[in-house]
């Protein structure tokens, strides 16, 4: 059910983040939000709350929700990220490898088996959400985040991974760094990663 946010904001539970995301995209093409952010477990509609009072909002969304959701009609693209592990790009790696009593290489190939899913995109802008991490893999965040993670930084904590698209504050297990370019101020679509974007980590030696 619809639930009141703010003034201007409502909240959908979902299930799942593929859910989330496919609720956003019939929402977006009503046309009737002025914003819709799917998250891992609900999805938010921003409405202009200068033509449209909060009951009749909730009543469109809950429409929304009766007629159903189609899955998506294509899948979106595998994305390869390719990330230097370790070193001073990934300074948690050997304490996780510690930790879970695994060599580099196993960690490695533990996180570069399997695609994954952006499930969401938030905490700073373009920070991505990533599901599916291995359980072997599963830690907690760091006891005193940092003051600064470096952009294109690749982490892990409460079995996600997360990819830092700008410089920021951040408390989770900095594994490595991509060498993609995941911020372009110019572009149309400035971050590269989006909710629902497919993709696969590829381990890369450092050219630097």
């Amino acid at each position: 059910m619809p639930v009141r946010a703010a003034d201007d904001l409502i909240s959908v539970a979902v299930a799942t983040p593929a859910e989330g995301q496919a609720l956003a995209e019939h929402l977006r093409n009503s046309h009737d939000w002025l914003e819709v952010v799917p998250g891992i477990d609900s999805v938010v509609v921003r409405f202009d709350a200068a033509t449209l009072d909060g009951e009749e909002a909730a009543r469109r969304l809950a429409e929304a929700l009766v007629e159903g959701i189609s899955p998506p009609e294509s899948v979106a693209p595998l994305l390869e990220i390719p990330v230097v592990y370790g070193g001073e790009h990934g300074p948690d790696l050997d304490a996780l490898c510690e930790r879970f009593g695994l060599s580099r290489d196993e960690f490695i190939a533990l996180h570069t088996d399997r695609e994954y899913t952006v499930d969401m995109v938030g905490f700073t802008p373009g920070f991505a959400f990533i599901g599916g991490l291995d359980e072997r893999l599963r830690a907690p965040r760091r006891d005193s985040p940092r003051q600064r993670v470096a952009a294109g930084s690749v982490a892990v904590a409460d079995g996600r991974t997360g990819i830092y698209a700008i410089a920021s504050p951040g408390g989770w297990n900095v594994i490595g760094r991509t060498t993609l370019s995941l911020f372009d101020p110019d572009a149309d679509t400035p971050f590269l990663l989006a909710a629902g974007q497919r993709v696969r980590f590829t381990a890369v030696e450092d050219d630097g």
